[in-house]
């Protein structure tokens, strides 16, 4: 008897885990065929604003200092995002000799030239972390001395052309109004209702929590050893392009960087110092775009959407050298902390475009703009006494980085 119990259990069992897969494989092909069908072209080449976005600004700009308030340390506030920087270090931009003439604008513009610049390498999140702690990584890069009208006319960066980036290559939130909901949430400590405001699941965003979880990365071995992509869309020229920032150890004399003590709460500056600052040994990446066709699913407001690298490959248009250097130091790591990076501080050809751009435009500038004002930060001069001094700071791997 108890033998023919055991057996009809496990029949039992059985069909129910088979009525649960089946239920799952119809689950998965239906979700399959609606994103297929949501997430096919043409879409537009144009920016489409909607009416409420600056009202839902607004509101964002509020949360964001309210959460570099919550972050704050003893004496400084810190930034709202990517809080901890591995370290500014200075940097060559060369644009490529050879590069095709519809994508030479901008800095891009003269093929063979050499930018100065300035390079921060941080972490996602806004509290400074244990390196070993999973979490996005961001790259900004500011061109020093660029000549030309900037977007934002603000005097001090009105010689600057600025990249922001983190490494992955899509964003968490469609658009302002879901970035309204999810930072809201977040702000108020409650991370479950970023991604399920409601018990309707109508409003449940399973996809988007599934792109945070992927963002929130292991560490790289350096944070010179990872891809950093701008997300958001950008003009190049008369071009919708995307782009992105990728290692290039080909272009620099072979380096092995000795293995890192991953429980060490900063190995990821360690690294940097290591190869940078010890070894000696030079770090280089290319500089990339990639060109929107419209004819598929590229779309300029949703930058949850990753443009097919399949049906629009990369192209590079310079080479970046960081040289060996001294960087870890009182003086430039606190003129680090006072850097303000924002992809606004632009030529007109390298206009940001999209919604989650438009934000951080009012956003960056705002919180910025607190964030000095609240640690009595003098416009920061560089380390040392050249062309590179600039006053500087980076926001956002909510916004991008």
């Amino acid at each position: 008897m108890l033998k023919g119990l055991w057996l009809w259990l496990g029949r039992l069992l059985g069909k129910l885990l088979l009525t649960v897969a089946l239920i799952g494989l119809v689950g998965w092909g239906a979700g399959e065929l609606y994103y297929a069908w949501k997430f096919s072209g043409p879409v537009s080449t144009q920016e489409q604003i909607p009416a409420d976005e600056a009202a839902l600004t607004r509101l964002i700009i509020e949360d964001a200092v309210r959460i570099v308030e919550q972050h704050r340390d003893n004496t400084r506030v810190l930034r709202d995002a990517h809080a901890k920087a591995h370290g500014c270090v200075r940097a060559d931009v060369q644009v490529l000799a050879d590069l095709d003439a519809s994508l030479r604008q901008g800095v891009f513009s003269e093929p063979g030239h050499v930018w100065q610049a300035w390079m921060r390498l941080s972490n996602g999140n806004a509290y400074p972390q244990f390196d070993r702690a999973r979490d996005a990584r961001g790259m900004a890069l500011k061109l020093l001395d660029v000549p030309g009208e900037k977007l934002m006319k603000s005097p001090q960066h009105a010689g600057e052309q600025d990249f922001v980036m983190f490494n992955h290559p899509a964003f968490f939130v469609r658009d302002v109004a879901e970035y309204r909901s999810n930072f809201a949430a977040q702000a108020d400590g409650q991370k479950v209702q970023a991604f399920f405001p409601s018990w309707d699941p109508r409003t449940w965003e399973v996809r988007h929590l599934v792109i945070a979880l992927k963002t929130l990365s292991p560490a790289p071995e350096s944070p010179v050893d990872t891809t950093y992509n701008s997300i958001a869309p950008f003009k190049l020229g008369d071009l919708n392009i995307k782009y992105r920032v990728v290692p290039a150890p080909q272009n620099c004399p072979p380096y092995q960087l000795p293995e890192q003590n991953t429980a060490l709460p900063n190995f990821l500056r360690n690294a940097l110092y290591q190869q940078l600052s010890l070894d000696r040994a030079p770090a280089c990446f290319e500089l990339q775009v990639q060109k929107q066709d419209a004819q598929y699913y590229m779309p300029i407001e949703d930058p949850s959407v990753e443009w097919d690298e399949k049906l629009s490959p990369f192209e590079s248009v310079a080479r970046i050298t960081v040289p060996p250097q001294d960087f870890d130091s009182r003086e430039q790591n606190l003129f680090c902390d006072n850097l303000s990076f924002n992809p606004w501080h632009a030529l007109a050809a390298h206009r940001p475009i999209g919604g989650i751009n438009r934000l951080r435009k009012s956003v960056y500038e705002a919180v910025s703009a607190y964030r000095h004002q609240r640690n009595a930060a003098p416009a920061a001069a560089g380390p040392e006494n050249s062309a590179s001094q600039v006053d500087e700071e980076e926001t956002g791997t909510e916004l991008s980085q």
